[in-house]
């Protein structure tokens, strides 16, 4: 048996990126959310953008495509949303 494990998919950029940010359900939030990636992909094509709420309506999910460029563009990225204190999880 061998204890290598195959190393994960690169990713060739520049590529459209698909993300998913799920978020407090509160007013103003979606808008907060896409100003940020916006920063990151001023291009964002945001008639792509799918929202879904919760049952309860306390979170959404927010379903996005990006252009990403870079790994480090994809973990600034990450770190901006959650630095919102308004974003759970980005996937």
């Amino acid at each position: 048996m061998s204890d290598k494990t195959p190393d994960a998919p690169k990713i060739e950029f520049p590529c459209d990126y698909p993300i998913k940010v799920i978020c407090n359900g509160a007013e103003g939030v979606l808008e907060q959310v896409l100003e940020v990636v916006r920063r990151h992909d001023p291009a964002l094509n945001a008639d792509k953008l799918v929202v879904q709420d919760s049952k309860n309506g306390r979170f959404q999910s927010l379903r996005l495509i990006i252009r990403a460029t870079s790994e480090q563009q994809l973990q600034q990225l990450h770190a901006d949303l959650k630095a919102t204190g308004q974003v759970h999880m980005v996937l």
